[in-house]
């Protein structure tokens, strides 16, 4: 039989949405082997470092670093980390401590690029030399290495160097070359540099302006005040400038964009050419969006070459990217039809330009042509790369099942099969394409498979397997899971649950649920992937004897903008609606005890928590809240604003929001666990909170991690969750 045939029967046999993966044994997981940082972590087998250089695949060891070919999966030694640090010694250069964080930028090129010892060095693997070295200054932190000429963009606290040249020269409150805007809008780096290395764009971002709230730093003897610069919604926000500096004139412009108060500039890219410079500014109520165009030389404002409004909100995440083989082409990503997709923009004819009404509820202005590429009720994850010979795009597609890897013909519109053995976007696959856009590192999770890596070519679909692992939890006794849909409170729009059930489940008892929940924008917890995206603790709370729930409300990601934005000036509202149906659900089913229900939750899942125990204490029992917003009012402007918008203009909203209002309502039992740096969701929440009941003669409970911001990490993370386990054991 063919490997196509037996995976076609593999796939028959996931295909029910029943999974039971009990083992024969006995044995029962620990947190320890559960949860990230325990002493026995039980996680699937995985490559790491696994990477492109041109069209071969790197694959690293411990010790050796391989080539694979694509076409037939077969390994060579390419080096190993012996001989690396012996030329490094030799030089006097440090060591190299693993093989897994090396670089392959230069795809014709046989050189590697190395970190070493506060270093970047070049390498070159064929010869066994060091091709160059260039130091930076103590302190560096957000390094960007330009492949083009070997020049390094960092930051020394809120400067930015380029090599060992300091570019600014800023007080404090000023940062320049790191992310801004609290990394919202797709924002995770602060420099930027052109295509080949003579510019470098960057922003300045000035907080000097910004309120800063005071953490404590418990670990000194007398605790010491570690301010954060925090604007809240509707409070005085930072401003930020795009400069442009020139290493060889050492000059540096900034965009000619007019007074920065209360706008945001984001998804900075270049032209080709280096002449343009391209970002989207977005106006502080988040509604309307601008395409511009900047001279790179001069920071003058070139033209306009897109706008979208919409009534609640626009979220552009993505760069425009051009095509690597027509430099007046580039893609554009929009959710103007109500879903993420693709757009084909040609900057060579201008548009009069008129603006247009949307499917979605929105409008657009287009001053060049712009012709879909992508359409459907899925929507684009990211781009992936182009294969330019045969004129197409690589991209990722989501929709509330899984996610899957395709192309797209810039000239047809033809979109390929999924880059898989699978039919449909079910499972989760993740793509890292070669430089050619001729294979595909193909890395995927099914529920029933806990990893696999596929090297895929892209035209003919063919797979070289690179790893498949095995079931980690092997021998292990584990609960079965089973996923299924109901209505929303709208009464017509699908949801997705996940139901973990005990091993030794017994339809004739009656089982207390936990409920696990998010709920909020740019997450989803019911997926396509392994075990539908159980997590450990599920897992454990399952064997231990508890039904395990999580329904992804309307609000959540991966389900188009109608499905987000119905949450849009009264966060919590329509989600707990939502929740309330999942219970409804539940208690139509015979094993499930209505009495004993619980729910616990994270940040915007604490928030959740906290709310479903208050608005309904008819129902939820037990609740424990980690790092949950109490008051939307006391959460960061850029967040904040765009799904509530500012106290000022929505008033009633925060009001109905604001959970120290419902405080009184209390009666089930509620820990709320917070952590004394959270800088995400500052301890104001909590501490509120705790004030408000006491006001209200209602007993929370509460627990601190000292020394942790938003969430607990390494090894605390067990302690946090047995810590949940006692609370629910004690209670519920």
């Amino acid at each position: 039989m063919s490997k196509i045939g037996k995976r076609a029967i593999l796939i028959l046999l996931a295909l029910p949405i029943v999974i039971n993966v009990m083992a024969q044994e006995t044995k029962k997981l620990t947190l320890e082997d559960l949860i990230p940082g325990g002493e026995t972590y039980r996680h699937a087998e995985n490559l790491y470092g696994l990477q492109w250089w041109g069209d071969v695949c790197i694959k690293p060891s411990t010790d050796t670093i391989y080539t694979v070919q694509p076409q037939t999966g077969k390994e060579a030694v390419l080096t190993t980390l012996e001989q690396i640090n012996k030329v490094l010694a030799d030089h006097k250069a440090g060591k190299l401590s693993t093989p897994y964080s090396i670089l392959y930028p230069w795809a014709d090129k046989p050189q590697m690029l190395l970190k070493v010892s506060g270093k970047f060095i070049v390498y070159d693997f064929k010869n066994n030399r060091i091709v160059s070295t260039l130091k930076l200054k103590e302190k560096a932190a957000n390094e960007d290495y330009c492949a083009a000429n070997g020049n390094v963009a960092y930051t020394v606290n809120n400067n930015l160097y380029v090599n060992e040249q300091a570019i600014t020269n800023e007080p404090e409150g000023i940062v320049c070359g790191q992310s801004v805007h609290r990394n919202e809008f797709g924002i995770n780096k602060g420099t930027f540099w052109s295509p080949k290395g003579n510019l470098l764009a960057f922003y300045r971002m000035n907080e000097s302006m910004v309120t800063q709230y005071p953490l404590v730093d418990i670990t000194a003897r007398v605790g010491e005040v570690n301010n954060v610069r925090y604007p809240m919604a509707g409070m005085t926000s930072h401003q930020v400038k795009v400069g442009i500096y020139n290493p060889a004139t050492e000059k540096t412009i900034y965009l000619d964009a007019g007074d920065p108060t209360d706008r945001y500039f984001t998804n900075i890219s270049w032209s080709p050419d280096e002449k343009s410079l391209y970002l989207i500014e977005l106006n502080r109520d988040q509604n309307h969006a601008v395409l511009c165009q900047y001279d790179a030389t001069t920071g003058k404002l070139t033209g306009k070459l897109l706008e979208e409004t919409h009534p609640k909100y626009v979220e552009p995440q993505h760069p425009i990217v051009f095509l690597p083989w027509d430099n007046n082409k580039f893609i554009y990503q929009s959710q103007r039809d109500g879903y993420n997709h693709l757009y084909l923009c040609d900057i060579t004819t201008s548009l009069k330009g008129d603006w247009k009404s949307e499917a979605a509820g929105g409008k657009h202005i287009e001053y060049i042509p712009v012709k879909q590429l992508t359409e459907g009720k899925w929507l684009v994850g990211d781009i992936l790369g182009f294969n330019a010979k045969r004129k197409e795009v690589i991209f990722q597609a989501v929709d509330g099942k899984g996610c899957n890897n395709f192309a797209v013909n810039v000239n047809t519109g033809k979109r390929s099969l999924p880059f898989s053995f699978r039919s449909t976007t079910e499972g989760e696959h993740n793509g890292t394409l070669s430089a050619s856009g001729t294979y595909l590192i193909d890395r995927y999770s099914t529920p029933t498979l806990p990893r696999c890596i596929d090297i895929v070519d892209t035209k003919s679909l063919k797979t070289v397997n690179l790893l498949t692992a095995l079931n980690p939890y092997e021998g292990y006794q584990m609960p079965t899971i089973e996923t299924g849909t109901i209505k929303a409170a709208d009464g017509t729009t699908d949801l997705y649950y996940r139901l973990t059930k005990p091993a030794d489940f017994d339809p004739n008892k009656k089982y207390p649920v936990i409920v696990y929940v998010y709920g909020g924008p740019h997450a989803q917890l019911v997926t396509g992937g392994w075990l539908n995206g159980s997590r450990g603790w599920d897992i454990y709370m399952a064997n231990k004897g508890y039904i395990m729930f999580t329904l992804d409300n309307r609000g959540s990601a991966n389900r188009g903008l109608e499905f987000e934005n119905a949450t849009f000036r009264r966060l919590g509202i329509e989600e707990g609606k939502d929740q309330v149906k999942g219970i409804e659900f539940l208690k139509s089913l015979p094993y499930i005890d209505g009495n004993r229900i619980g729910v616990h939750g994270w940040s915007f899942g604490g928030h959740m928590t906290t709310a479903l125990l208050l608005r309904h204490p008819e129902i939820f029992k037990v609740g424990v809240a980690g790092g949950p917003v109490i008051d939307w009012g006391y959460y960061e402007v850029m967040y904040g604003e765009r799904y509530m918008d500012t106290p000022e203009s929505n008033p009633e909203g925060y009001k109905e929001c604001d959970l120290k209002n419902l405080a009184g309502q209390l009666k089930g039992h509620l820990l709320i666990i917070h952590d004394d740096h959270d800088d995400t969701c500052v301890p104001q929440h909590t501490l509120s909170f705790m004030k408000a009941c006491v006001d209200a003669r209602t007993y929370p409970d509460l627990f601190i991690y000292p020394c942790h911001k938003h969430n607990v990490s390494g090894r605390d993370r067990v302690h946090l969750h047995e810590k949940i386990t006692r609370y629910f054991e004690q209670n519920l």
